[in-house]
C-alpha cells in the first residue's frame, strides 16, 4: 500500500475543521483592543476572552477526544462545528463583555473536536492503507493551521474596518455551515477502529476545576487570593489520585507515567505556545495602544510572522525528522524575545515588521515537531485522546500567556510592559531550550 491510496476526500472536512480555533484566536489578536473601548474595559478584563476559549478547550479537547475513540469522528465534528455557528451569533449580537466571553467559551468547546477527530482519521486511514508515518497529511494540517494565523489578524483587521469587531464573530456562521455541508458528504458514517471504556466525569469536573481556579489566581494574583491557589493544589491532587484509580480515566496518567518522551513533548507544546500566544496578543496589543496603529495595519504588520511560519512549515513539513526543528525552532524563540527588549514605540514599521519574521519561524517549527513526535509516541488505540491532549498542551500554553497578558498589561499596552514580557518570554524559551536538549526524539 501507498499514501496515494488515503481517501483524499477527508483532507477538505478535516482543514476546514481544525482551523476554526485559530482563525478566532488570530482574529481576536486584532480586537482586544477595539472591544476593549467599545466595553470601556483594559486590556486586563478583555484577556478573559482569550481565557474564556482556551479554559473551554482545555477541557473540551480531552473530552472531544474521548469520545472520538468511542463513537468515531464523525457525529462529534458535526455537533461541534454546528455549535461554532451559534456561538458566532451569540458573539455578534453580545450587549456585554461577559456575554461575549460566554459566547468564546462556546467557541472553545464548538471547536475542539475537529482535530482530535482528524488525528484519528489520518489513523485509521494510515492503517488501512498501510502507511508509516503520512507527513504529507500531518503537514497539511500543520500548514492549513499556519495559513490561518496568516489570514485571521489580517482579515480579523479588515472585517473590523468594514463592520467593527462584531463580524469577527458573524463569520463563524459560514464557516461552520461549510463543515457541516463537507462532513455530512464525506466523513465515514462507521468508524474503523474503536476502543472500549467510557466518561471519567469526576476527572472532568476536578479537571476544570483546577484550571478555573489556577486563572482566577494568576489573571490577578494577590496576597489576598491566596486561597484560589491552595484550592487549585487541593483539586489537582485530588485528579491526580482519581485518575489513578480510575479504571478508563479522563487523562491516563498511569500511560503517560511510562511513556516519557510522550510527557516531553506534550511539555514542549506548552512552552512553546506559551511564546507563541504571548507575542501574539502582547505584541499586537502593544501595535494598537503604544504604537498607535489601528486594527487593520495592525493586522497586516503581523503578515510577515505569518507567513515566515508557513514558509518554514512548507520547507520541513515533508521530512518526518523532529530533533532539528526542535533545536532550531527554541534558538528563534529566544532571538524573538531578545529583539522585542530593545523596541519602542518609535521603532521602523520594517524593523516590527523583522521581529515578527523571528518570531514566526519558532511558531512554524514547533507545532509540526512536537505533532509528528506524538504520532510516533502515542498509543494507536487512544490517538484521538493524545491528540486532544496535545491541543489541550497548546491551550494551557495559551491561558499561561493571557495571564502573562493580564499582569503585564493590567495599566495598558505600554512599552514598559511589552519589555517585561520580553523577559518573561526570555525565561520560556530557556525553559524550552532545556527541556529539549533533555529528551531530543529522532
Amino acid at each position: 500500500m501507498t499514501e496515494q491510496r488515503f481517501d483524499r476526500r477527508l483532507i477538505a472536512p478535516m482543514l476546514v475543521g481544525s482551523i476554526l480555533n485559530p482563525i478566532n484566536s488570530s482574529m481576536l489578536a486584532v480586537a482586544l483592543i477595539p472591544i476593549g473601548a467599545a466595553f470601556g474595559v483594559p486590556p486586563s478584563q478583555t484577556a478573559w476572552l482569550v481565557t474564556g476559549l482556551y479554559l473551554a478547550t482545555a477541557v473540551g479537547q480531552p473530552v472531544m477526544g474521548r469520545l472520538v475513540d468511542l463513537f468515531g469522528p464523525r457525529p462529534l465534528y458535526l455537533i461541534a462545528t454546528s455549535l461554532v455557528g451559534v456561538a458566532g451569533l451569540l458573539g455578534a449580537l453580545a450587549p456585554s463583555l461577559g456575554v461575549l466571553i460566554a459566547s468564546r467559551v462556546l467557541l472553545g468547546f464548538g471547536t475542539s473536536a475537529a482535530y482530535p477527530a482528524a488525528m484519528s482519521l489520518i489513523r485509521t486511514e494510515a492503517d488501512w492503507t498501510g502507511m508509516e508515518t503520512p507527513a504529507a497529511i500531518l503537514s497539511s494540517l500543520s500548514i492549513a493551521n499556519q495559513v490561518i494565523a496568516v489570514i485571521g489578524p489580517t482579515l480579523g483587521g479588515l472585517l473590523i474596518g468594514l463592520g467593527g469587531w462584531h463580524l469577527i464573530f458573524t463569520i463563524n456562521v459560514p464557516l461552520s455551515l461549510i463543515c457541516v455541508v463537507l462532513g455530512s458528504l464525506w466523513l465515514p458514517r462507521t468508524a474503523r477502529s474503536r476502543t472500549g471504556g467510557g466518561l471519567d466525569y469526576a476527572g472532568i469536573v476536578l479537571f476544570a476545576a483546577t484550571l478555573v481556579s489556577l486563572m482566577l489566581f494568576l489573571m490577578r494574583p494577590a496576597l489576598s487570593r491566596w486561597w484560589l491557589l491552595v484550592l487549585a493544589v487541593l483539586v489537582g491532587v485530588a485528579f491526580v489520585i482519581a485518575q489513578l484509580r480510575v479504571v478508563a480515566p479522563f487523562i491516563d496518567l498511569r500511560v503517560l507515567g511510562g511513556n516519557r518522551p510522550l510527557i516531553m513533548t506534550y511539555t514542549r507544546q506548552v512552552l512553546a505556545y506559551v511564546g507563541a500566544y504571548s507575542f501574539l496578543y502582547g505584541f499586537t496589543q502593544w501595535l494598537e495602544e503604544a504604537r498607535g496603529l489601528n486594527a487593520s495595519k495592525a493586522g497586516l504588520l503581523l503578515l510577515p510572522l505569518s507567513l515566515a511560519a508557513v514558509v518554514v512549515t512548507a520547507i520541513t513539513g515533508r521530512r518526518a525528522a523532529v530533533r532539528g526543528k526542535l533545536v532550531a525552532g527554541g534558538a528563534f524563540l529566544l532571538l524573538a524575545a531578545a529583539a522585542q527588549l530593545f523596541v519602542d514605540a518609535r521603532t521602523p514599521i520594517w524593523i516590527l515588521a523583522v521581529v515578527g519574521v523571528i518570531a514566526g519561524v519558532p511558531q512554524g517549527l514547533n507545532n509540526l515537531a512536537n505533532q509528528t513526535a506524538l504520532y510516533k509516541q502515542a498509543d494507536p488505540a487512544r490517538i484521538g485522546s493524545s491528540a486532544g491532549l496535545l491541543r489541550t498542551c497548546v491551550y494551557v500554553g495559551a491561558l499561561i500567556s493571557a495571564a502573562a497578558n493580564a499582569h503585564f498589561f493590567q495599566h495598558g499596552a505600554t512599552t514598559a510592559g511589552l519589555h517585561e514580557m520580553a523577559i518573561f518570554l526570555l525565561v520560556v524559551a530557556g525553559l524550552l531550550a532545556l527541556v529539549t536538549l533533555l529528551q531530543l526524539p529522532d
